[in-house]
């Protein structure tokens, strides 16, 4: 037996269960993985809440790392004892899980396991925004609301990276010092008269494109910030779901493009995480990215740690240790 966090409803932090589970051999095709580190991500909210509504009972969590422990019929090219993480399989809040082979990714030497749970859900994202969406320049002006969170911190450094000026925005000076620590070139804190301050840092004009993760309480700021022509990228839904808008709100701010990105429709392809993990982890070992592991919580104390990540208590990324 095993130990595993299971939703029987959804709600509160309070709805997640610990409690024994059967874990089952790996089917053909298929690994049993020991996680080592678990990723957490908003997305865990969303799944508990029912923002993105899953039949229940269910597990929580798409990210881990961990240990290949055992393999089933006609895997190929892993073996026991390889390092590995994974992400997008529904059910990683737990000690233990089999999972089909294909949607692992080995870890190479200078990743730890660790940082690998904290980074590939909002590394690959990263990568999406930055190298499909819009495919960020040099010499781009790209504007980050939530800049010390778990993606913020890795997209304004990998943008940096790039060549692109990072302009972030935080809600507290301490968060703004993590910010400066981790590729913005310039940090504002708070969303007050943000477009003014943004135009004031880069010469009177918007900027190329807005990354904003947070939703609802920031979505007009970031828009007021776009040069004309220019795109607004919606990415998640931390503070809640953008209100409902006419398409004049775009026109009138300067024929504006929007879009609202949903992971899979980068990510679905084993190529795609594949091609992003190469570049993710070939940052990571250059420390071109660098991972900010701000909490640690026991797997058993989820329930916790959704309720820290709600809050907006946590900076860089969170991991959950079995």
């Amino acid at each position: 037996m095993s130990k595993a966090i299971r939703l029987y409803e959804f709600g509160g932090p309070e709805k997640l269960k610990w409690e024994e589970v059967q874990v089952p051999s790996p089917a053909e095709g298929e690994v049993l993985i020991r996680h080592t580190a678990v990723g957490l991500n908003f997305i865990d909210v969303y799944v508990r809440t029912g923002l993105y509504p899953r039949p229940l009972p269910t597990g929580v969590g798409s990210e881990a790392a961990g240990v290949i422990e055992a393999l089933g019929a006609k895997v190929r090219g892993l073996k026991v004892g390889d390092r590995v993480v994974y992400m997008s399989y529904i059910g990683a809040y737990a000690e233990r899980r089999a999972l089909p082979a294909s949607g692992v990714i080995k870890l190479p030497p200078g990743v730890s396991d660790e940082q690998a749970a904290a980074v590939l859900l909002k590394g690959l994202t990263t990568w999406y925004l930055l190298r499909q969406t819009y495919k960020v320049k040099r010499g781009d002006v790209i504007l980050l609301p939530a800049a010390s969170g778990g993606v913020g911190l890795i997209l304004s450094q990998w943008a940096r990276a790039l060549g692109a000026k990072v302009i972030g925005v935080v809600g507290s000076e301490g968060k703004a010092a993590l910010a400066k620590q981790h590729g913005c070139h310039h940090v504002l804190v708070g969303y007050e008269a943000l477009a003014e301050r943004v135009r004031k840092l880069n010469k009177g004009q918007g900027v190329d494109v807005v990354y904003d993760g947070v939703g609802k309480d920031t979505f007009n700021a970031s828009l007021d910030c776009l040069k004309p022509r220019h795109l607004m990228v919606s990415f998640g839904n931390a503070s809640g779901p953008v209100a409902p808008f006419t398409a004049l709100e775009l026109a009138r701010r300067g024929s504006l493009y929007f879009t609202r990105t949903a992971g899979g429709d980068y990510l679905g392809e084993a190529s795609a995480r594949s091609q992003g993990a190469r570049e993710l982890f070939a940052l990571l070992r250059s420390r071109k990215i660098r991972v900010v592991i701000g909490q640690r919580f026991p797997l058993a104390e989820a329930a916790r740690a959704h309720t820290e990540l709600e809050a907006r208590r946590t900076v860089g990324s969170s991991i959950l240790v079995p």
